[in-house]
């Protein structure tokens, strides 16, 4: 009988997040086979998987997943585009196999809890929910990433070099991850003997301790107390306002925040109004008896007089001159700015209530907000994200009927509606007052099309502005990088793709984030005995695989970081931080419980 190869994984799927996924897969030496049930995929996508020698069998789901030889699979991972397909390749994957490793990505979050009862814990993924924090991050204005590893906190921040040195002599047992040096592409991983000279960006991992230690005040400086972000890959509890009345401090805040600028000026010029008229009045101002108002007096007689309700108790008439003329200028002038006010304080109830009644709000008087463009599953999820962390955002998406407007709504993020290269549509979202504009369509070219007009139309606050573009393509991704000078090109495809290989392979991913361009992973690797890792010393682990802290089993110690000669035992958890394709390799190397992948069957 023909030999066949057991261990292998079925991906189901063959868009940007599938294909990152088989590509990671395959570097963690896993053998694929993709599965489309739909028959979908490019022209592109077939010629990428004959390059990687990867099978890919089309036709109906039950037939496509037999031809994939599921009974042999030791995973599946569900990758189809729409939750209505994943949860059908799921259930009947689950039907047919009970026993196999099986990992689906969902989008609406209810279905996937519902889902999780049947695949398991820690097996249903939503890709915006892994990738969202990277763009809030961005848009909030930090970076510094925090992470837990072994109870242990530890932070991924920058330091600017403040004299030449070498790694190891300025910032000792910190663990870099990356050096950027003028316009130079940064060095990722590089070794503690690596000479920096001052000015160089060194993006390090450590304790808080060792960078206080080490003189990092600027990250301490970064570590007050902020709004929090929820951990990469959880979803955060329910974030919509709680129903209710509104207090009036509440409207009064509302109110404001909507007013626009000449209904403020006239408020201001109204107040200043009042102030002066009190201040005359309370010095000018004689009473019968020879005494002069109190300040009650004076503010009481400044309001009786600009809203002309009469004199019984208060008159001019036996006031001097000068003080008869100031009352005559201040019942004209204050009565044109009451009104005033009145006609722009109905205006702007008015219009509100109109524009609601078509799903708009005014966003002509925000300011420092983020506009968000692009209303999808990743574009909600950072709109959520940055209400619950207090910003205001804006969100421009072209679909009238989007489907995540109505939560937009409820959340009380003003939608625009309309294509966001055109300046009307931009102008619509205030942009000039904008803090971050964050990029999120599904679509590359349009991403990037975007991106040129906000370049273009930011002008001088093109560098004090950040703007967050989502693209998969990689040689795109740098082709905008170095032509345009984009500072955030960011692949949801990317930061979601390892968690997806290793729920697949039984690996434990931790987090996944950016420096610069470059995605990071984190992970923990639990030595077992016998395996390829038992006895290894650390100097022998890939290069761009940085061993941050070593959880001895023996004695319950934890080692940050472990030196170059330490060795690993059975039991040991190690928790690493490197590029995603290398940490999965070490990873896999001694992977608990991991099925042998290539073996011929007789």
């Amino acid at each position: 009988m023909r030999g066949q190869k057991v261990g292998h994984v079925v991906v189901c799927g063959a868009d940007d997040t599938a294909l990152r996924t088989i590509e990671q897969l395959l570097a963690a030496g896993a053998e694929v086979v993709v599965v489309d049930a739909v028959a979908e995929a490019s022209a592109a996508t077939e010629r990428l998987l004959a390059q990687w020698d990867v099978p890919l069998v089309r036709g109906r789901l039950r037939e496509a997943l037999a031809e994939a030889r599921l009974p042999a699979a030791s995973a599946v991972v569900c990758l189809a585009d729409a939750d209505l397909a994943a949860l059908e390749a799921a259930l009947l994957v689950r039907r047919l196999r009970p026993d196999v490793r099986l990992v689906v990505r969902m989008a609406n979050p209810q279905v996937g809890h519902a889902l999780a009862e049947v695949v398991g814990d820690g097996c249903v993924l939503d890709v915006a929910a892994l990738a969202a924090p990277s763009v809030v991050e961005i848009c909030l204005g930090r970076r510094t990433h925090e992470l837990t590893l072994a109870g242990r906190d530890f932070l991924v921040a920058d330091i600017v070099a403040d004299a030449a040195a070498t790694l190891r002599e300025r910032y000792g047992d910190l663990g870099p991850l990356a050096v950027a040096s003028g316009t130079a592409p940064p060095l990722v991983c590089p070794g503690r003997d690596l000479a920096v000279r001052p000015g160089d960006r060194v993006t390090a991992v450590g304790t808080p301790a060792q960078f206080a230690r080490h003189g990092a005040a600027e990250v301490m400086e970064r570590l007050r107390p902020q709004e929090p972000v929820r951990p990469v890959g959880a979803r955060m509890h329910d974030q919509s306002p709680v129903p209710g009345r509104p207090g009036l401090w509440a409207l009064l805040r509302s109110l404001a925040a909507e007013a626009d600028r000449p209904l403020r000026v006239v408020v201001a010029l109204l107040g200043l109004v009042v102030v002066i008229s009190v201040m005359v009045l309370r010095s000018g101002y004689v009473k019968p008896d020879g005494s002069h108002m109190t300040l009650v007096d004076a503010a009481y007689f400044t309001v009786e007089t600009i809203a002309t309700v009469g004199y019984g108790d208060f008159s001019f008439a036996e006031q001097p001159t000068w003080l008869r003329v100031y009352a005559i200028g201040l019942m004209g002038g204050g009565a044109v700015l009451t009104a005033i006010v009145f006609a722009l304080l109905t205006q702007l109830l008015v219009s509100r209530r109109i524009e609601r009644s078509f799903g708009q709000r005014r966003v002509g008087a925000i300011r420092g907000h983020v506009v968000v463009i692009g209303l999808g599953t990743v574009g909600i999820e950072v709109v959520e994200e940055l209400v619950a962390a207090g910003r205001r955002v804006v969100v421009v998406d072209r679909d009238e009927g989007g489907r995540h407007h109505t939560k937009a709504r409820a959340l009380g993020v003003p939608v625009v509606i309309g294509d966001a290269t055109q300046t009307a549509v931009l102008d619509a979202a205030n942009l000039e007052a904008a803090a971050a504009v964050a990029v999120l369509t599904s679509d590359d070219l349009v991403n990037v099309e975007t991106g040129l007009v906000l370049r273009e139309r930011l002008g001088e606050h093109w560098g004090s502005v950040p703007v967050v573009l989502r693209v998969f393509d990689r040689e795109l991704a740098r082709g905008v990088e170095d032509g345009f000078g984009f500072h955030y090109v960011r692949s949801t495809a990317s930061l979601a793709a390892p968690w997806f290989v290793g729920a697949a392979l039984g690996l434990d991913v931790l987090a996944t984030f950016y420096v610069d361009q470059t995605p990071f992973l984190v992970g923990r690797l639990a030595v077992t005995s016998g395996g390829g890792l038992d006895g290894l010393a650390v100097r022998e682990l890939s290069a761009q695989a940085l061993v941050v802290a070593l959880h001895r089993a023996e004695s319950g110690d934890l080692e940050h970081p472990p030196r170059r000669d330490t060795t690993f035992a059975a039991g040991d958890e190690a928790y690493l931080v490197g590029l995603p394709d290398e940490v999965m390799q070490v990873l896999r190397q001694d992977a608990p419980g991991q099925p042998v992948v290539g073996i011929e069957m007789p």
